[in-house]
């Protein structure tokens, strides 16, 4: 399920445990119906746990328990005195001159008290002049009457809506608390990783870097390469003269065939054999050239022994070599491999 940023701001909150107990009730009762949503609290809270490992515990001085107790006190005797009893509103004062007010008064008239009678109305005493003014303080009596149906009345204030302002100073107060728990963690973080880098050992166990295992592969200098044998075989015929100068390096096993006096027949072709008793039959190893030197690779597939035992034969072929791989005529020239340079021994690394 995808949680809104409230949501996660709420639940990250609650972990810090900086709701108040209408909030706590409130996640409390979403991690009751929704698993999810619990596991998204139980995540903040093992994110936010690293800090009180960090942090050791603090004793408040004695100041504070003082003023807390001091406003518990002073809340409960708040609590506790009752409100003062409204007093009852005065008698309407009677007047034989203004009809009888109805019995209910305006809420904005206040009632004067009864006017005492004056010395002059007293029996026995003697009434002044006409013209002569009476030393009384006037009494003002209030209107009561039924408001005027064609006075309009002023419409109320509008109530502004501040809901907006409250939902956005809420989520403003969670994200600040979240920027700081994740400020706070960041720092934490660094801190780890400085000491691991620096200080592993004043880490804790489960904190401490895995020991590093270098392995540092030593290269000793390789040995020279020894130099190949050189092999030679000279193919003379019955006469004795030299007619190819065969040479076979042996290290790559390749041979090069040097021509010194044959010369071939017009519409024929000199072609070269391997002959050797550990072979079933002679090996062609392919037409010797019309120039001077003619190099073939093809010695590499045969045994070493083979090579270096072998008899080689030169026969005259139709042009472009023996049609079925077989020679169709006896040997014309033909010797036998002999070593000329020897292999040379490696020499040891000089001493320093």
């Amino acid at each position: 399920m995808a949680y809104t940023e409230d949501h996660i701001a709420l639940a990250a909150e609650y972990a810090l445990g900086t709701l108040d107990a209408d909030e706590r009730a409130q996640v409390e009762t979403m991690m009751a119906v929704d698993k999810a949503f619990a596991d998204v609290v139980q995540a903040w809270a093992y994110r936010l746990g690293v800090l009180n490992q960090m942090v050791g515990s603090v004793e408040p001085r004695p100041i504070v328990w003082e003023n807390i107790r001091s406003e518990l006190a002073r809340t409960d005797f708040a609590q506790e005195t009752p409100a003062p009893e409204a007093s009852p509103p005065p008698p309407v004062p009677e007047s034989s001159s203004i009809e009888a007010a109805p019995p209910e008064l305006a809420p904005d008239v206040t009632p004067q008290p009864e006017p005492q009678p004056s010395e002059a109305e007293q029996p026995g005493t003697a009434r002044p002049a006409p013209d002569a003014l009476p030393d009384i303080a006037p009494i003002f009596m209030p209107q009561v009457h039924a408001p005027d149906p064609d006075v309009v009345r002023a419409p109320p204030a509008p109530v502004a809506d501040n809901s907006n302002v409250i939902r956005l100073e809420s989520r403003v107060k969670r994200w600040r608390t979240i920027a700081s728990a994740a400020g706070a963690l960041a720092a934490a973080l660094l801190v780890t990783l400085s000491l691991q880098i620096f200080r592993p050992d004043a880490l804790p166990g489960g904190l401490r870097p895995a020991p590093r295992i270098q392995t540092v592969e030593v290269k000793t200098p390789a040995a020279p390469l020894a130099a190949a044998a050189q092999y030679v075989a000279l193919l003379q015929g019955q006469g004795g003269g030299p007619a190819f100068i065969l040479t076979v390096d042996g290290a790559t096993r390749n041979f090069t065939v040097r021509k010194v006096g044959a010369t071939p027949e017009a519409g024929k072709s000199f072609e070269l054999w391997l002959i050797s008793d550990k072979l079933p039959r002679p090996r062609s190893l392919g037409v010797i050239g019309a120039g001077d030197f003619t190099a073939r690779p093809v010695l590499g597939s045969f045994d070493p022994e083979v090579v270096n035992g072998a008899t080689f034969a030169v026969t005259v072929e139709q042009a472009g070599g023996s049609p079925n791989g077989q020679p169709t005529s006896a040997p014309v020239f033909s010797g036998k491999l002999i070593e000329t340079v020897p292999p040379s021994q490696p020499q040891a690394p000089a001493k320093k």
